[in-house]
């Protein structure tokens, strides 16, 4: 039977140089789309139909499609693990960290049983579990908040917290949610659940009668045909041209001898492609799996009161257009892996600080680690994100320093000049993330250093240069008394305008930046902007000098220097 499925993927995969695997993966997202149809159509007065019917589909992908028995009991394993410790540790303030290390652990050891595979193109089940990890591991934190009192938790704690343990059959219909099983978005068990018995779907009651969303036959969940198909459109067209583009501009391409046939430049634009061409994949599955999930319900995100639109983006993972438009490094992490990001946040980064007090240092690193692990062994992930850090730094240098040249002294709005400066600050950030993720994609350590070495290491020795630049003492001196002069002829003072913004303060800017770290003790939600500025952003942080100042600080309390 299974020879018989293995035939056609193993034919067209030849045709299109594709693997089989990678052809079901695809196959698998678009027959979601039609079965997404049928769970939406399952009437909403049995949520048991629905659990169901989502875990037997997700049992056939497993098994009948990618023949994942050993899959299926990992996964079984880490959802059976994780429900036991949320159960039997619920009283613990330890167990959702017992439940994390779990996770963790176990998929770390599924990790390296892929990475000794040595076999990329094939899907395995390490995909699909670290999605799993991400839900799971909320879950438990999830559970953990269900016995504090109100009072302690920010507005999304209390809107996801769990006060009673699900039942068996709910718990596995979360686990086994077909559409973003494989790939993913990630989403909490309460997003699950109002889901689930459509509660979500309430319309708030200043919303116009006229202008409520169009349902099917009394049904609440909302038609949501038309923005699934433009999702499925949409990653169709990423995975056609991530199939066309992949037979010219794979890794092996940065290896390959005729890869030193050209020029330096030539050299630098096939490093952006290879880069851009290993994009449209995420884009084109991550897309795709979106749009089963809106179709069956769980993408719904509210409706606006005064025009009655539905906003479907509450699992929106990628946004392909902030990627490749982005102008500085944070707006191209922003709109990467934006689920990943997220329980990062919300789950690592402000879980790792005692409560009362601010995530410092030991919260950033506990957050790259556990975003570099979360990936995988591979040296070149370690590569990627080492580099990705220091670039983030110097990217927030020349933004400080640089930018304000290009506003208007007083009020700050562009001058006409400013369209230099974005478009260099966008090809500055394509290309330095272009070399950036080379060993990502690479894997190994030798094979990404010999691929930097054909392009002489630009991208080190550019952030490496402006490290310098703007770390030792005096260097950026020119610069501040150009920028005081400008802005003296234009009559500004030193701390009006938009260039003397943030100066005010520059002798106590590490005691700023700590009274303005979230903590899970406020409304983190209302403060979301300072949040945003202050997180890692998929374990890289935007501000690595104070972090460091700030361990340095520790660090000398504690030896008592």
């Amino acid at each position: 039977m299974l020879s018989f499925i293995n035939r056609p993927f193993v034919y067209f995969g030849d045709k299109l140089g594709a693997g089989p695997d990678e052809l079901k993966l695809i196959f698998s997202i678009l027959l979601s789309y039609p079965l997404a149809g049928v769970l939406k159509r399952v009437p909403d007065a049995r949520p048991a139909y629905k659990n169901l019917f989502s875990i037997s589909v997700a049992v056939f992908y497993l098994v009948g499609l990618f023949d994942l028995w050993d899959g299926l009991r990992t996964l079984l394993i880490s959802a059976g693990g994780a429900y036991a410790i949320a159960k039997y540790l619920r009283g613990s303030p330890y167990m959702p960290w017992v439940g994390f290390v779990f996770l963790m652990g176990h998929m770390s050891i599924n990790h390296i049983a892929r990475q000794a595979a040595n076999s990329p193109r094939s899907v395995d089940v390490t995909g699909a579990q670290m999605v799993l990890v991400m839900k799971l591991s909320a879950f438990c934190w999830n559970v953990a908040d269900g016995l504090l009192p109100e009072a302690e938790l920010s507005d999304f704690q209390k809107d996801r917290r769990l006060t009673q343990l699900p039942s068996l059959l709910d718990y596995a219909g979360f686990v086994f949610f077909f559409p973003s099983m494989l790939v993913g978005p990630a989403f909490d068990f309460a997003e699950y659940r109002r889901w689930l018995d459509t509660s979500m779907f309430e319309v708030p009651a200043n919303v116009d009668p006229s202008k409520k969303p169009r349902t099917r036959r009394k049904r609440k969940i909302p038609r949501s045909g038309t923005p699934a198909v433009i999702k499925l459109v949409t990653g169709l067209l990423w995975i056609f041209a991530f199939l066309k583009l992949s037979a010219y501009f794979s890794p092996n391409a940065l290896l390959s001898d005729g890869f030193l046939t050209h020029g330096f430049l030539t050299r630098v634009l096939i490093f952006h492609l290879v880069g851009f061409t290993a994009r449209t994949k995420y884009y084109g599955a991550w897309t795709m799996s979106e749009g089963a999930c809106i179709l069956a319900g769980l993408g719904y995100n509210g409706v606006d009161p005064a025009t009655g639109k539905v906003s479907w983006n509450r699992l929106q993972n990628i946004d392909p257009w902030r990627v490749e438009s982005a102008q500085n490094t944070r707006g191209y992490l922003d709109a990467w892996n934006i689920n990943t990001s997220k329980w990062l946040r919300n789950y690592v980064y402000l879980r790792v600080t005692p409560r009362g007090k601010k995530p410092g240092f030991r919260a950033t690193l506990a957050t790259f680690v556990t975003s570099a692990f979360w990936h995988g062994f591979y040296p070149g992930y370690y590569l990627t994100f080492v580099l990705g850090a220091l670039i983030q730094n110097v990217a927030k240098h020349l933004r400080r320093n640089i930018r304000p040249f290009f506003l208007d002294p007083r009020s700050g709005a562009p001058l006409p000049s400013k369209k230099y400066y974005d478009f260099a600050s966008w090809l500055t950030t394509q290309l330095a993330f272009s070399f950036a993720v080379a060993p990502f994609l690479i894997l190994e350590f030798r094979g990404s250093f010999r691929a930097w070495s054909r392009v002489y290491f630009y991208g080190l020795v550019g952030t490496a240069a402006l490290m310098a630049f703007f770390t030792v003492p005096g260097t950026k001196a020119p610069l501040k008394k150009a920028l005081e002069k400008r802005n003296a002829a234009a009559g500004v003072t030193a701390g009006e305008g938009p260039a003397g913004k943030g100066k005010k303060k520059e002798k106590s800017k590490e005691e700023e930046l700590r009274e303005k770290r979230p903590q899970l003790g406020r409304s983190t939600d209302s403060n979301d902007s300072i949040l945003r500025s202050r997180t890692p952003v998929l374990g890289i942080t935007p501000d690595l000098e104070t972090e460091l100042s700030e361990a340095f600080g520790e660090l000398k309390k504690r030896t008592g220097q």
